[in-house]
């Protein structure tokens, strides 16, 4: 029924974010057509977190060890809102994108569906 899932990320800075994406992290793309990559992502999962408040949503990406992460981002020039929190379910700190916007980077602690 389902085949993959696409994420779209807005930005004021979208050729920098695709750099980001392309350059830094090495996902692999193709052209969509018009000069328009779309970019591969790695396993994914979805989890849904009851709230009171406005509903949003958030982007995570995941690693086996945030810390090396952080520090190879940052010889790239990537830096992140603070250090690495120790959280209940995982290690988490946030990046800065090159656009200003904010994504997820953590090591989990739970358990997985894409690594069962």
């Amino acid at each position: 029924m389902i085949t993959g899932m696409h994420v779209i990320l807005y930005s004021r800075q979208a050729e920098s974010v695709r750099q980001f994406l392309g350059d830094v992290l090495g996902l692999r793309s193709i052209d969509a057509g018009g000069g328009w990559p779309i970019f591969a992502a790695p396993p994914t999962e979805i989890a849904v977190h009851p709230t009171e408040a406005e509903p949003e949503h958030e982007v995570f990406l995941m690693c086996d060890d945030v810390n090396e992460v952080v520090a190879r981002l940052a010889e790239r020039g990537i830096q992140t809102d603070g250090p690495v929190a120790d959280r209940v379910w995982g290690l988490a700190t946030t990046l800065l994108l090159p656009g200003g916007e904010r994504i997820g980077l953590y090591e989990p602690r739970h358990a997985s569906p894409s690594r069962a």
